[in-house]
């Protein structure tokens, strides 16, 4: 009798434990693949001219979303990205220090792991309110690099929250590839000791993000490339993204008069006379000043075409590990070029070679007019050119007609709830004992599948004192972050002054304020922008 019945109980055990397994592998893979400071048009699929073919590749399989949006900040964006949340909501924008984060914040990794899932990171995290990846992010296994100003011998970056030794320099270490390769590891010990699991990834690359820093070989490929000037390179761009369906707007105009930001007066000195403050008419350009831009966009460029490389090893492990047909991978940026002209970490050697670990140049206002081509402004600011990204979801086994355009508005707060939508899993109700609100994005799925259009209410923006609200194809917009000297609107009773707004279906590139003929659809955004924007801050106290 008793060996009948611990035969029984032996067969429910495995009957129990097969169809978990059989679950188990059937979820997706989950790769995501953010970078840093990379303009709208920068890669090749966007109407870039630096080559991409791996992404590229992606693309012509997978779908591009042409109006997906991110928070115009590093930061801002990586938070709402792993919480689902818009920053503001959990206290990441403006930072409230010297707190974590609301107690009932659930990161992506705290929903995955009860499925089954192991979770890795590799790069920047910058989730400051959650500061430790692994302990407070609820990843399996990182590799964190926290010193942003060095891309070739950081001196702060941890291994599973374990603070590692400075990076030597001359040692051989670049972080793109540096990133990759602890993907990789994490990857190649996920085959060999939990192959039966399902995997998400978190690779977030530190480039193109300042300082201007790539390998020499890589910068040689663009050289020249650039010396024909921003306002062609941004003219071409422009036209390839028509003919690709991705805008139909006009090329928006440049703004001579927006610089950088943030900008100390003693920098341009320490970069010499080739530094531009502002984004001019190229042929108005010292030849000098051509040589040193040119340079400087080709060391962007070849930031950007050494990710690609580095993404394209990823792709190659994955496919190595016979789960390509269910991995579903996103790739996007944090924010749009950046306009910024600073210098920071080991500070600027002019005697050094530019793009050389002794150099520090940023992109500038020039070249991140062209990066963020079609839209106006750069990271920072809430106009299109600082909070659009490009988009690529692959997934072979859940697309229908790879290598098409997705229109439908999104934002990276959609990513956790799309997320935990295709893995039919429901969104935390409780979490460490506390009531979670519901989130504030949507589901993409409807749109990745290609079954129905994405349905949603609105879209918010707030940054450095700019704010934005896409509510349907409208973008209601006020702007204050190094606003250049302009003709201010009179002052109105109903607390619209400084807002501007545009209709997306036609202007997306923000080149005709419509406020003064629609009053009434200005104050509809303004009044629900600010009624959200009070709600989060409450939220987040």
């Amino acid at each position: 009798m008793t060996r009948i019945f611990l035969r029984f109980v032996t067969i429910l055990f495995f009957s129990c434990l097969f169809p978990l397994r059989t679950a188990a592998a059937d979820l997706p893979n989950i790769v995501v693949v953010v970078v840093d400071d990379m303009g709208f048009s920068d890669i090749g699929c966007f109407g870039g001219e630096i080559e991409t073919p791996n992404l590229d590749r992606l693309a012509a399989n997978g779908l591009r979303f042409t109006q997906f949006y991110n928070t115009a900040r590093c930061w801002p964006t990586r938070s709402a990205l792993m919480s689902g949340y818009y920053p503001q909501q959990i206290g990441m924008d403006p930072l409230k220090r010297g707190t974590g984060l609301p107690k009932w914040t659930a990161l992506l990794p705290h929903h995955l792991q009860p499925l089954g899932y192991r979770c890795y990171h590799s790069g920047k995290w910058h989730v400051n309110k959650a500061p430790q990846v692994v302990a407070d992010g609820g990843f399996d296994r990182s590799y964190h690099l926290m010193d942003h100003d060095r891309n070739f011998h950081p001196q702060r970056h941890e291994i599973d929250d374990q603070l590692q030794p400075p990076v030597e320099p001359g040692n051989g270490y670049y972080t793109t590839t540096t990133i990759t390769d602890h993907t990789l590891r994490h990857l190649t010990e996920h085959t060999e000791k939990y192959a039966g699991k399902p995997f998400f990834v978190y690779t977030a690359f530190t480039v193109p993000h300042f300082p201007l820093h790539a390998l020499p070989e890589d910068i040689a490929k663009y050289r020249d490339k650039y010396l024909v000037g921003w306002d062609i390179i941004r003219s071409q761009r422009h036209e390839r993204l028509k003919k690709a369906g991705i805008v139909s707007c006009a090329l928006s105009a440049r703004e001579d008069a927006c610089g950088s930001p943030y900008r100390s007066d003693s920098v341009p000195g320490n970069l010499g006379d080739g530094e531009a403050l502002f984004p001019v008419a190229w042929e108005t350009l010292t030849n000098e000043q051509k040589r040193f831009q040119a340079t400087k966009m080709a060391i962007h460029a070849a930031m950007v075409d050494r990710m690609d490389q580095e993404v394209g090893r990823i792709l190659d492990k994955i496919r190595s590990m016979d789960v390509w047909e269910n991995t579903i991978l996103f790739f996007l940026s944090d924010n749009g070029a950046s306009a910024e002209i600073m210098i920071r970490g080991d500070l600027h050697d002019p005697a050094a070679p530019a793009g050389s670990a002794a150099s520090y140049l940023c992109l500038g206002p020039g070249w991140s007019t062209a990066s963020n081509a079609p839209f106006r402004r750069h990271k920072v600011w809430n106009h299109e050119g600082g909070i659009a990204t490009p988009l690529i979801v692959h997934w072979p086994k859940g697309i229908d007609k790879p290598g098409t355009l997705r229109h439908d508005p999104g934002h990276v707060v959609d990513l956790v709830p799309t997320i935990l939508d295709l893995l039919g899993t429901a969104p935390l109700k409780e979490y460490q004992g506390t009531s979670v609100p519901p989130f504030p994005g949507v589901s993409l799925l409807p749109a990745i599948r290609g079954a129905e259009r994405v349905k949603r209410d609105y879209i918010f923006f707030s940054h450095e004192g700019n704010g934005a609200l896409r509510f349907g194809d409208w973008k209601a917009l006020y702007t204050k972050t190094g606003e250049p000297k302009e003709r201010p609107r009179a002052e109105e009773s109903d607390g619209t002054v400084g807002w501007s707004l545009y209709d997306l279906t036609t202007d997306r590139c923000e080149q005709n304020d419509l406020a003064s003929q629609n009053p009434e659809k200005l104050l509809e955004g303004v009044e629900r922008w600010k009624q959200l924007h009070e709600s989060f801050r409450k939220q987040a106290e």
